[in-house]
Protein backbone atom coordinates (compact mmCIF):
# COMPACT_ATOMS: atom_id res chain seq x y z
CA UNK A 1 0.00 0.00 0.00
CA UNK A 2 1.20 3.59 -0.68
CA UNK A 3 3.29 4.79 2.10
CA UNK A 4 6.53 5.99 1.01
CA UNK A 5 9.30 7.11 3.38
CA UNK A 6 12.61 8.31 2.03
CA UNK A 7 15.70 9.63 3.13
CA UNK A 8 15.55 13.53 1.88
CA UNK A 9 13.06 15.58 0.04
CA UNK A 10 12.54 17.70 2.75
CA UNK A 11 9.82 19.16 0.25
CA UNK A 12 7.78 15.93 0.09
CA UNK A 13 7.47 16.35 3.88
CA UNK A 14 5.62 19.47 3.64
CA UNK A 15 2.43 17.81 2.37
CA UNK A 16 3.05 14.07 1.98
CA UNK A 17 0.30 12.34 4.22
CA UNK A 18 1.83 10.01 7.06
CA UNK A 19 3.00 6.74 5.87
CA UNK A 20 3.35 3.60 6.92
CA UNK A 21 7.09 3.54 6.58
CA UNK A 22 7.60 6.42 8.85
CA UNK A 23 4.88 5.25 11.04
CA UNK A 24 6.36 1.72 11.53
CA UNK A 25 9.50 3.16 11.95
CA UNK A 26 8.60 5.49 14.67
CA UNK A 27 6.93 2.44 16.73
CA UNK A 28 9.87 0.58 16.59
CA UNK A 29 13.43 0.19 15.91
CA UNK A 30 13.21 -3.76 15.02
CA UNK A 31 13.00 -3.19 11.12
CA UNK A 32 15.90 -4.20 9.51
CA UNK A 33 16.80 -5.09 5.82
CA UNK A 34 18.64 -4.72 2.98
CA UNK A 35 18.65 -3.31 -1.22
CA UNK A 36 16.89 -5.92 -3.57
CA UNK A 37 18.53 -6.25 -7.19
CA UNK A 38 16.68 -5.21 -10.14
CA UNK A 39 16.38 -6.77 -13.33
CA UNK A 40 16.51 -5.20 -16.77
CA UNK A 41 13.47 -3.77 -18.34
CA UNK A 42 11.02 -5.53 -19.64
CA UNK A 43 11.41 -6.58 -23.28
CA UNK A 44 9.42 -4.14 -25.90
CA UNK A 45 5.87 -5.40 -26.72
CA UNK A 46 4.74 -4.69 -30.45
CA UNK A 47 2.05 -2.30 -31.29
CA UNK A 48 0.33 -1.11 -34.53
CA UNK A 49 2.06 2.43 -35.51
CA UNK A 50 -1.28 3.58 -36.77
CA UNK A 51 -2.60 3.19 -33.58
CA UNK A 52 0.06 4.97 -30.95
CA UNK A 53 -0.38 4.22 -27.67
CA UNK A 54 -1.29 7.44 -25.47
CA UNK A 55 -0.79 6.30 -21.81
CA UNK A 56 -1.81 8.10 -18.30
CA UNK A 57 -0.99 6.84 -15.24
CA UNK A 58 -2.59 7.72 -12.11
CA UNK A 59 -2.21 6.23 -8.68
CA UNK A 60 -0.15 5.99 -5.34
CA UNK A 61 2.95 5.69 -3.86
CA UNK A 62 2.71 1.84 -5.12
CA UNK A 63 2.43 2.91 -8.61
CA UNK A 64 5.17 6.52 -8.44
CA UNK A 65 8.12 4.03 -6.82
CA UNK A 66 9.18 6.40 -3.73
CA UNK A 67 13.17 5.78 -3.19
CA UNK A 68 13.78 3.93 -6.15
CA UNK A 69 16.66 5.96 -7.92
CA UNK A 70 16.42 7.52 -9.77
CA UNK A 71 13.56 9.85 -8.49
CA UNK A 72 12.06 12.49 -10.91
CA UNK A 73 10.10 13.79 -8.46
CA UNK A 74 10.57 13.71 -4.68
CA UNK A 75 8.04 15.35 -3.52
CA UNK A 76 5.47 12.56 -4.98
CA UNK A 77 8.13 9.95 -4.60
CA UNK A 78 8.02 9.11 -8.87
CA UNK A 79 10.76 7.30 -10.01
CA UNK A 80 12.36 6.82 -13.67
CA UNK A 81 11.94 3.14 -12.85
CA UNK A 82 8.39 2.71 -11.28
CA UNK A 83 6.16 0.18 -13.48
CA UNK A 84 4.31 2.72 -15.50
CA UNK A 85 7.83 3.99 -16.90
CA UNK A 86 8.63 0.49 -17.65
CA UNK A 87 5.16 -0.26 -19.35
CA UNK A 88 5.75 3.06 -21.54
CA UNK A 89 9.12 1.71 -22.62
CA UNK A 90 7.98 -1.53 -24.00
CA UNK A 91 5.03 0.04 -26.19
CA UNK A 92 6.86 2.58 -26.67
CA UNK A 93 4.27 4.92 -26.22
CA UNK A 94 3.74 7.84 -28.22
CA UNK A 95 2.56 10.09 -25.40
CA UNK A 96 2.83 9.17 -21.55
CA UNK A 97 2.40 11.10 -18.45
CA UNK A 98 2.86 9.51 -14.84
CA UNK A 99 0.68 11.66 -12.36
CA UNK A 100 1.60 8.90 -9.93
CA UNK A 101 2.20 10.11 -6.32
CA UNK A 102 2.79 8.79 -2.37
CA UNK A 103 0.08 9.47 -0.26
CA UNK A 104 -2.50 9.75 -2.54
CA UNK A 105 -5.84 8.26 -1.78
CA UNK A 106 -9.45 8.62 -4.05
CA UNK A 107 -10.00 11.78 -3.57
CA UNK A 108 -6.67 12.83 -4.57
CA UNK A 109 -8.25 11.70 -8.17
CA UNK A 110 -10.67 14.64 -8.42
CA UNK A 111 -9.13 17.05 -5.70
CA UNK A 112 -5.41 18.42 -5.11
CA UNK A 113 -2.54 16.36 -3.24
CA UNK A 114 -0.91 19.32 -1.77
CA UNK A 115 0.26 21.27 -4.99
CA UNK A 116 -0.31 18.59 -6.91
CA UNK A 117 -3.12 18.77 -9.64
CA UNK A 118 -6.01 16.44 -9.09
CA UNK A 119 -4.56 13.34 -11.21
CA UNK A 120 -7.69 13.11 -13.30
CA UNK A 121 -6.66 16.48 -14.73
CA UNK A 122 -4.36 14.72 -17.25
CA UNK A 123 -6.73 12.42 -19.16
CA UNK A 124 -7.49 13.61 -21.92
CA UNK A 125 -9.89 12.29 -24.66
CA UNK A 126 -7.78 10.95 -26.87
CA UNK A 127 -5.83 8.86 -24.29
CA UNK A 128 -5.85 5.31 -25.20
CA UNK A 129 -4.49 3.06 -22.38
CA UNK A 130 -4.71 4.09 -18.31
CA UNK A 131 -3.21 2.74 -15.31
CA UNK A 132 -4.44 2.83 -12.03
CA UNK A 133 -3.71 1.51 -8.99
CA UNK A 134 -4.93 3.38 -5.72
CA UNK A 135 -6.90 2.15 -2.61
CA UNK A 136 -4.21 1.33 0.41
CA UNK A 137 -4.34 4.90 1.66
CA UNK A 138 -8.04 5.07 2.06
CA UNK A 139 -7.91 2.29 4.16
CA UNK A 140 -4.99 4.05 6.56
CA UNK A 141 -2.99 1.22 6.33
CA UNK A 142 -0.22 3.81 7.80
CA UNK A 143 -2.13 3.66 10.92
CA UNK A 144 -3.05 -0.24 10.67
CA UNK A 145 0.82 -1.07 10.70
CA UNK A 146 1.89 1.38 13.58
CA UNK A 147 -1.29 -0.27 15.87
CA UNK A 148 -0.27 -3.68 14.49
CA UNK A 149 3.46 -3.35 15.45
CA UNK A 150 2.60 -1.51 18.93
CA UNK A 151 0.22 -4.39 20.18
CA UNK A 152 2.53 -6.77 18.78
CA UNK A 153 5.08 -5.62 21.41
CA UNK A 154 2.67 -5.98 23.56
CA UNK A 155 1.59 -9.37 22.79
CA UNK A 156 4.19 -10.81 20.45
CA UNK A 157 2.25 -14.60 20.31
CA UNK A 158 -1.02 -13.96 19.62
CA UNK A 159 -2.74 -11.52 17.46
CA UNK A 160 -3.50 -8.21 19.25
CA UNK A 161 -3.88 -6.30 16.13
CA UNK A 162 -6.52 -8.17 14.50
CA UNK A 163 -8.26 -8.37 18.02
CA UNK A 164 -8.46 -4.93 17.96
CA UNK A 165 -10.14 -4.53 14.36
CA UNK A 166 -12.82 -7.03 15.30
CA UNK A 167 -14.17 -5.98 18.46
CA UNK A 168 -17.97 -7.10 19.06
CA UNK A 169 -17.57 -8.94 15.62
CA UNK A 170 -17.28 -5.87 14.08
CA UNK A 171 -14.48 -6.36 10.91
CA UNK A 172 -13.46 -2.32 10.96
CA UNK A 173 -10.73 -2.87 7.99
CA UNK A 174 -13.02 -5.38 5.95
CA UNK A 175 -15.69 -2.08 6.40
CA UNK A 176 -13.20 0.40 5.19
CA UNK A 177 -12.74 -1.86 2.11
CA UNK A 178 -16.43 -2.25 1.58
CA UNK A 179 -16.84 1.85 2.04
CA UNK A 180 -13.68 2.00 -0.86
CA UNK A 181 -15.60 0.01 -3.35
CA UNK A 182 -17.92 2.64 -4.57
CA UNK A 183 -15.36 5.37 -4.76
CA UNK A 184 -13.15 3.50 -7.01
CA UNK A 185 -15.95 2.58 -9.26
CA UNK A 186 -16.46 6.20 -9.45
CA UNK A 187 -13.32 7.03 -10.65
CA UNK A 188 -13.43 4.19 -13.25
CA UNK A 189 -16.87 6.14 -14.38
CA UNK A 190 -14.70 9.50 -14.41
CA UNK A 191 -11.74 7.60 -16.67
CA UNK A 192 -14.17 6.25 -19.21
CA UNK A 193 -16.18 9.92 -19.34
CA UNK A 194 -13.31 11.98 -20.21
CA UNK A 195 -11.46 9.27 -21.76
CA UNK A 196 -13.66 7.14 -23.74
CA UNK A 197 -11.13 5.24 -25.91
CA UNK A 198 -9.16 4.46 -23.01
CA UNK A 199 -8.48 0.83 -22.05
CA UNK A 200 -8.24 0.84 -18.02
CA UNK A 201 -5.75 -1.56 -16.04
CA UNK A 202 -6.69 -1.17 -12.32
CA UNK A 203 -3.49 -3.03 -10.93
CA UNK A 204 -3.20 -4.29 -7.24
CA UNK A 205 -0.89 -4.81 -4.60
CA UNK A 206 1.62 -6.95 -4.39
CA UNK A 207 2.42 -9.08 -1.39
CA UNK A 208 3.74 -7.13 1.84
CA UNK A 209 4.13 -10.29 4.59
CA UNK A 210 4.38 -14.17 3.36
CA UNK A 211 1.52 -15.62 1.46
CA UNK A 212 1.68 -18.96 3.89
CA UNK A 213 0.88 -16.65 7.34
CA UNK A 214 4.20 -17.14 8.85
CA UNK A 215 5.89 -14.11 10.49
CA UNK A 216 8.99 -12.98 10.61
CA UNK A 217 8.98 -10.82 13.87
CA UNK A 218 12.84 -10.68 13.60
CA UNK A 219 12.51 -8.05 10.42
CA UNK A 220 8.74 -6.89 10.22
CA UNK A 221 7.99 -6.58 14.12
CA UNK A 222 4.35 -7.93 13.65
CA UNK A 223 2.73 -10.41 16.32
CA UNK A 224 3.12 -13.75 15.51
CA UNK A 225 -0.90 -14.00 14.48
CA UNK A 226 -0.56 -10.33 12.95
CA UNK A 227 0.62 -11.83 9.64
CA UNK A 228 -2.11 -14.10 8.64
CA UNK A 229 -4.95 -11.72 9.34
CA UNK A 230 -2.50 -8.80 7.51
CA UNK A 231 -2.18 -11.01 4.58
CA UNK A 232 -5.66 -11.81 4.74
CA UNK A 233 -6.89 -8.26 4.29
CA UNK A 234 -4.63 -7.47 1.79
CA UNK A 235 -5.92 -9.55 -0.46
CA UNK A 236 -9.26 -8.66 1.01
CA UNK A 237 -8.51 -5.28 -0.94
CA UNK A 238 -7.12 -6.31 -4.12
CA UNK A 239 -10.54 -8.83 -4.78
CA UNK A 240 -12.21 -5.39 -3.96
CA UNK A 241 -10.65 -4.09 -6.78
CA UNK A 242 -10.97 -7.05 -8.83
CA UNK A 243 -14.36 -6.80 -8.88
CA UNK A 244 -14.71 -3.12 -9.95
CA UNK A 245 -12.58 -3.57 -12.33
CA UNK A 246 -14.71 -6.81 -13.86
CA UNK A 247 -18.14 -5.06 -13.04
CA UNK A 248 -16.89 -1.56 -15.00
CA UNK A 249 -15.77 -4.51 -18.28
CA UNK A 250 -12.11 -3.11 -17.41
CA UNK A 251 -9.41 -5.05 -16.49
CA UNK A 252 -7.71 -6.29 -13.21
CA UNK A 253 -4.00 -6.71 -12.83
CA UNK A 254 -2.60 -9.03 -10.66
CA UNK A 255 0.56 -8.02 -8.97
CA UNK A 256 0.05 -10.27 -5.71
CA UNK A 257 0.71 -13.78 -7.14
CA UNK A 258 3.52 -13.05 -8.73
CA UNK A 259 5.13 -11.53 -5.81
CA UNK A 260 4.76 -14.67 -3.64
CA UNK A 261 7.66 -15.57 -1.78
CA UNK A 262 9.25 -12.03 -2.54
CA UNK A 263 7.49 -10.69 0.29
CA UNK A 264 9.06 -8.20 2.87
CA UNK A 265 10.36 -11.30 4.84
CA UNK A 266 12.78 -12.58 2.13
CA UNK A 267 16.54 -11.63 2.06
CA UNK A 268 18.03 -9.24 0.14
CA UNK A 269 17.89 -9.98 -3.52
CA UNK A 270 14.82 -12.43 -3.08
CA UNK A 271 12.56 -9.87 -1.83
CA UNK A 272 10.29 -7.67 -3.75
CA UNK A 273 9.44 -5.26 -1.10
CA UNK A 274 12.05 -3.73 1.13
CA UNK A 275 10.97 -3.88 4.89
CA UNK A 276 12.69 -0.39 5.66
CA UNK A 277 13.92 2.42 3.77
CA UNK A 278 17.14 1.18 2.00
CA UNK A 279 19.08 2.72 -1.37
CA UNK A 280 16.70 0.49 -3.37
CA UNK A 281 12.99 1.66 -2.20
CA UNK A 282 11.11 3.18 0.68
CA UNK A 283 10.05 0.67 3.29
CA UNK A 284 7.21 -1.51 2.73
CA UNK A 285 6.97 -0.29 -0.64
CA UNK A 286 8.34 -2.62 -3.93
CA UNK A 287 12.01 -1.87 -5.26
CA UNK A 288 12.99 -2.00 -8.99
CA UNK A 289 12.64 -5.93 -8.67
CA UNK A 290 9.05 -5.21 -7.34
CA UNK A 291 8.01 -2.81 -10.34
CA UNK A 292 9.43 -5.12 -12.82
CA UNK A 293 6.96 -7.77 -11.87
CA UNK A 294 3.99 -5.46 -12.04
CA UNK A 295 5.04 -4.05 -15.47
CA UNK A 296 5.22 -7.46 -16.85
CA UNK A 297 1.85 -8.58 -15.38
CA UNK A 298 0.44 -5.52 -16.63
CA UNK A 299 1.65 -5.79 -20.13
CA UNK A 300 1.10 -9.36 -20.20
CA UNK A 301 -2.97 -7.97 -20.22
CA UNK A 302 -2.36 -6.44 -23.10
CA UNK A 303 -1.31 -9.13 -25.25
CA UNK A 304 -4.36 -11.21 -24.62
Amino acid sequence: MPFPSRRSAPAASRHRPTTAALAVASATALLAGTAATASAAPPPVRTDAEDPVRYVALGDSFSSGPGIPDQTDEVCGRSSRNYPALIAAALGAASFTDVTCAGADTRHMTTPQGAARPQLDALRPDTTLVTLGIGGNDLDLAGVLTRCVLLGKLAPLGAPCKRSYTLLGADEIGSRIDATGPKAAAILDEIHGRSPQARILVVGYPAIVPDDGTSCRATVPLAEGDFAWFRDKQKQLNSMLARRAGGGHDTYVDAYAPSIGHDACKPQGVRWIEPEQTAEAAGFHPNAAGHRSTADAALATLTR
